[in-house]
């Protein structure tokens, strides 16, 4: 009977759901975005994600084998998720050696200096996009025009939230139809709303993750947007300038993907919609009156940093625990 007798740490009930199979969930959501970015742009898509892939999971793997002398942990796909979706956050014509380069500092300065998967303050896929949006500029805001059948070039070649902050075109001249199919300008993540819909969806069903941070973000800017709309005369500018920013630029891919990193964003739901909120209305800061005309990437790290802030003020009831009557 003693033999019988175990005494073990907490979690005592454990679900069916492990860091790999969450992993392989976010993979696969985000294929349908990588085929209709492969259809956009070509081949020139599956090179410069696979070279973002393999460097992030060469990379930690040496780290973890040479440097820090543990155990490689690479076949929990985290560093794969990673690679992907900083390839998501790159142009298409982009060169190898900038993948390179940005993979490492995802992987090697902001998750593993940390001390790896789960200790990382900052989402790394996003803090490599930064480093190399500031070190290469040129490199990182230079797309090619979509060549497929049907393309508006209203744009001509620039992205659609470019073209609007430098006045080259207004919102109402935006094709919304082609910005919610893919076929516009921007980087990999940019150019498949439906698809990163579908995803979203996807990983909604598989409850990767819940509904809280994406409609909190997606919820703040189309609010936003839809009082700078009023605040300007209204009109049918009430429901285009919403649309327009929910279809251009990161704001799904950052909603859906990226904002709901479970290491950088708050634990509780209520936490959750607070942080969601918060980027949503720092993006729309920055995209209507800021100097870059995207904000979402600058947008989730801001937040990453106020998370545990958010966890510390933010918390559950506990069990157990009542409040005395004086």
């Amino acid at each position: 009977m003693a033999n019988k007798f175990f005494v073990a740490p907490s979690p005592h009930v454990h679900g069916s759901q492990s860091t790999r199979s969450l992993m392989r969930d976010v993979l696969v959501a985000l294929l349908p975005a990588l085929a209709v970015s492969t259809w956009v742009y070509g081949t020139d898509v599956l090179t410069v994600s696979a070279i973002a892939v393999v460097s992030c999971v060469v990379i930690e793997f040496l780290i973890q084998k040479f440097l820090l002398g543990g155990e490689p942990t690479v076949s929990n796909l985290s560093a794969a998720v990673t690679g992907l979706l900083l390839a998501f956050n790159l142009p298409a014509s982009i060169p190898w050696w900038i993948v390179v380069i940005g993979s490492a500092v995802a992987i090697g300065v902001a998750k593993m200096t940390f001390g790896g998967l789960g200790r990382n303050p900052f989402n790394p896929a996003l803090v490599g996009r930064v480093f190399l949006l500031i070190a290469y500029p040129v490199q990182m805001t230079s797309f090619s025009a979509p060549t497929v059948e049907g393309y508006s070039d209203a744009f001509s070649g620039a992205t659609p939230l470019a073209a609007v902050k430098s006045g080259a075109v207004s919102v109402e001249d935006a094709d919304l139809l082609n910005m919610f199919g893919g076929a516009v300008s921007g980087s990999l993540g940019e150019i498949a709303a439906a698809a990163l819909i579908v995803g979203g969806i996807y990983l909604l069903w598989r409850k990767v993750i819940t509904w809280h941070i994406p409609v909190a973000v997606l919820g703040s800017m189309a609010v936003f947007a839809f009082a700078v709309a009023l605040l300007n005369g209204g009109g049918a500018m009430l429901y285009e300038l919403p649309a327009f920013h929910l279809l251009a630029g990161g704001a799904l891919l950052g909603a859906i993907y990226m904002a709901t990193d479970y290491v950088t964003s708050p634990m509780t739901y209520k936490g959750m919609l607070i942080y969601g909120a918060g980027i949503g209305v720092i993006t729309m800061v920055i995209r209507l009156w800021g100097a870059y005309p995207e904000g979402m990437s600058f947008a989730i790290l801001l937040m990453n940093s106020v998370a545990p802030l958010i966890n510390r003020y933010v918390k559950p009831k506990r069990f157990g625990l009542t409040t005395a009557k004086k």
